[in-house]
C-alpha cells in the first residue's frame, strides 16, 4: 500500500511540475502531464527513499537559523573575496563521511552545503556516504579541518531536526570526526 501511495504522489508532483512548465493549467496539459509523469515512473524508476525518522519542529528551526546565518556570513566572505583587490583565494577538494548513511540524510546534507557559497558538492559515494566536495579560500590544513567539521554539524543538525532516535544517538556520541581529520 505504501509504495501506491508513494508513487501516486510522485506521479502529482510531477503532474504539477508538467503544468508550471507549461505555464497554463489545462485539461490538455493535465492528460499530458499525467502521460509524462507516467511514462517517467514507469521507465526510469527511482528507489524508494524510505523516512524512518521524525519531525521535530524545534530541531528545524535551529537547523532553519543556522542555515540562514550560515548562508549570509558566506555569501558576505565571497563578496568579500571576489572585490578585493590581488586576492586569489586557493580552493581544496576535500572528503567527508556522513555519520548516518541514508539516502535522505546524504541528499539533504549534500544540498544544504551545496546551497552556501563557497562550497560545492562534486561527488556523493552512496555505499559508503562520503561526500567529496569543494572548498573555496582554504589558507591551510586548519582550514580544511574547519570545512569538514562544518559538513559534520550540518549533518548533526539535520539528523536532529528529521532522525530517528537511534540516528540522532549517531550523530551525538560516534567518533567519526576523528576520521574526518587529514
Amino acid at each position: 500500500m505504501g509504495r501506491w501511495r508513494d508513487q501516486a504522489l510522485a506521479l502529482g508532483w510531477l503532474v504539477l511540475i508538467w503544468n508550471l512548465l507549461w505555464g497554463d493549467f489545462t485539461w490538455g496539459n493535465l492528460a499530458g502531464g499525467l502521460l509524462v509523469g507516467g511514462a517517467v515512473l514507469v521507465f526510469f524508476p527511482l528507489p524508494p527513499v524510505t523516512f524512518g525518522g521524525r519531525l521535530r519542529p524545534g530541531a528545524l528551526l535551529v537547523f532553519a537559523a543556522r542555515f540562514v546565518t550560515e548562508l549570509v556570513a558566506a555569501s558576505a566572505h565571497v563578496a568579500r573575496i571576489a572585490v578585493q583587490p590581488g586576492c586569489r583565494p586557493r580552493g581544496a577538494i576535500i572528503a567527508v563521511q556522513l555519520r548516518v548513511r541514508t539516502d535522505l540524510n546524504l541528499a539533504l546534507t549534500a544540498e544544504a552545503i551545496s546551497l552556501v557559497p563557497g562550497t560545492l558538492i562534486l561527488e556523493v559515494d552512496r555505499d559508503t556516504g562520503t561526500l567529496y566536495m569543494h572548498v573555496l579560500d582554504v589558507r591551510g590544513p586548519a582550514d580544511l579541518v574547519e570545512s569538514r567539521a562544518r559538513v559534520l554539524e550540518v549533518e548533526r543538525r539535520i539528523v536532529r531536526a528529521l532522525g530517528s532516535a537511534a540516528e540522532v544517538r549517531r550523530v551525538e556520541t560516534d567518533p567519526a570526526e576523528k576520521e574526518n581529520r587529514p
